[in-house]
């Protein structure tokens, strides 16, 4: 099948360089970046996608075997890049696709030339050392509550990982995103996305990085932010005076106005 069908790849704003790819995290699709999406492509050529599994993409091409590890994700990515033909593209990775956005650069550093990581985490299980915000238990607990009721897990925890309970319709979005994943595929995805541990892969990047953290974050608490620019030597880290796991919802204009300066550099350095 054709990648860019099989991804629901959207393609907006202008010619200019660098392309910015925008990929979303577990449970979501390239809907969640539509608040930020427009101000990017003002300015730069903006490429959304759904991962195998997710939104509008080819559910037929989905395989566990595959999507059982973070590399299938990454995969997904290398393909789209090579169909487009890119050179130097800035890829936003939400939460973990951060870590997506790691892999794929290193299998294909001449297409993807910058990262921007939105609340990454790459590794949610504490570790001696490490404080990831779960442990092994809380981790188990979490998954085995999502495989047994999906839905039910849904509306319980997409309202706590996009905090503002004063917004309640940001949550809800959340919840209606995470509840229009086919359950099979999610309890893959989660199970893929809370037991990874990509700690030694930030050691090897070497593409100029913006870490984007919000100032409180239960997915991604703060420390894991610092602990993700002090392993990867050319990045930045800022904060954002935003809460939640989702400030492409909850503070758009924070973070599109982040990435474009982190993108002005770019282009003012090349």
């Amino acid at each position: 099948m054709d990648v860019l069908r099989r991804n629901n790849v959207t393609i907006t704003g202008t010619d200019e360089v660098p392309t910015v790819v925008l990929a979303h995290g577990f449970g979501c699709d390239q809907n969640l970046w539509r608040l930020v999406a427009p101000a990017l492509a003002e300015r730069y050529r903006v490429v959304l996608f759904d991962y195998v599994g997710s939104g509008g993409s080819d559910l037929a091409s989905w395989s566990e075997e595959r999507y059982s590890s973070l590399e299938g994700y990454a995969q997904d990515v290398v393909e789209l890049s090579r169909a487009l033909d890119l050179e130097g593209a800035v890829f936003v990775g939400h939460s973990v696709s951060a870590m997506v956005g790691v892999l794929a650069a290193q299998a294909v550093p001449e297409r993807i030339g910058a990262l921007v990581m939105v609340t990454p985490s790459p590794r949610y299980i504490d570790d001696e050392g490490y404080r990831g915000g779960f442990s092994t238990q809380d981790i188990h607990e979490l998954l085995a509550s999502l495989e047994s009721n999906y839905l039910g897990w849904s509306s319980a925890m997409a309202p706590m990982i996009m905090g503002n309970p004063e917004r309640p319709e940001l949550g809800q979005e959340l919840t209606d995103s995470f509840c229009a994943t086919d359950p099979d595929i999610a309890r893959v995805f989660a199970r893929t996305t809370f037991l990874s541990d990509n700690r030694a892969d930030l050691k090897g990047v070497e593409v100029p990085t913006l870490v984007l953290e919000c100032s409180q974050d239960l997915i991604a608490p703060r420390g894991v932010g610092a602990f993700v620019h002090e392993s990867i030597p050319s990045s930045r880290l800022v904060t954002l005076e935003a809460t939640g796991h989702c400030p492409q919802l909850s503070a758009p204009q924070a973070t599109a106005e982040a990435i474009l300066g982190f993108l002005d550099t770019l282009r003012r350095t090349a």
